[in-house]
């Protein structure tokens, strides 16, 4: 059997990718589990400072893979209990606070469809590309559950606002890629061939930068985005930039930009 996800590493950059074609890597229980580890692993993993994910094939993530969920519940008596249910439904919402957690950002490369939880995976990225394709949806209130699901609902209105959200998750409506582009869903638009020459400039920014200060930068956004004033915001930035400038990386940047060249970092 081929796996479920596969991690190519390169100087720095992850490149991973949701390898199950043939199910629009929908996702069943091995790309779960191998998807936990993954980011798991990355929480104290100096070596990969970007991640870039993306879907083999023609999609990026159909979400769940119904077929097989159906297929194991046909064997079961009753169906499972609270317990086994929250247990299953946490696995994946595990991967979401994992990608935010993780001090890497995550750079999301978006095909084809997007739907449910595979829309998940791109709103808990860092950034978001699409083709022309690219068609996203919450697709839970679509099938008798509530619109709201593994994060959705705290990331969309932060992207794209309440208004826009609360269409989305109310009716499960597929939003394209022209669209998500005008409400600021993804940074760009290409065409299907392009995507991943169109993702290099942003891997190679995030690779000049100091990997403590872009580690930084990713924890800074996220506790802006639920601070409860511009006073916590400002304290950690301050911290921060006193972290970095004390570090041997602040005085390489300085002198690269001086003699207008790239920085060399050293690993850490």
């Amino acid at each position: 059997m081929s796996q479920p996800l596969l991690i190519e590493h390169d100087d720095g950059v992850d490149r991973v990718t949701l390898n199950r074609p043939d199910s629009l890597n929908a996702l069943d229980p091995a790309l779960i589990d191998a998807l936990n580890v993954y980011f798991q692993g990355l929480q104290r993993n100096r070596d990969t400072r970007v991640v870039v994910l993306r879907g083999a094939g023609k999609n990026f993530c159909a979400g769940l893979d119904l077929k097989a969920a159906m297929s194991r519940r046909a064997g079961q008596q009753e169906p499972p209990g609270v317990t086994e249910s929250l247990d299953s439904q946490r696995r994946i919402a595990d991967i979401v606070m994992l990608m935010r957690r993780c001090p890497q950002p995550i750079l999301s490369l978006v095909q084809g469809a997007a739907a449910g939880g595979g829309f998940a995976l791109a709103l808990a990225s860092d950034i978001r590309l699409a083709t022309k394709s690219a068609r996203m949806n919450c697709a839970f209130i679509k099938l008798g559950l509530g619109g709201c699901d593994i994060g959705t609902s705290y990331f969309l209105p932060r992207l794209v606002g309440v208004s826009v959200a609360s269409e989305l998750i109310l009716t499960g409506r597929f939003i394209g890629a022209e669209r998500a582009l005008a409400v600021g869903l993804v940074s760009e638009v290409v065409d299907e061939d392009k995507l991943d020459a169109a993702a290099e400039p942003y891997v190679d920014a995030m690779m000049a930068a100091s990997p403590v200060g872009l580690r930084l930068s990713k924890e800074c956004l996220n506790m802006s985005v639920d601070a409860g004033s511009l006073e916590a915001v400002i304290a950690m930035e301050d911290r921060n930039q006193v972290l970095c400038s004390r570090s041997e990386e602040f005085s390489e940047g300085i002198r690269a930009f001086l003699e207008k060249r790239k920085p060399v970092y050293i690993k850490r």
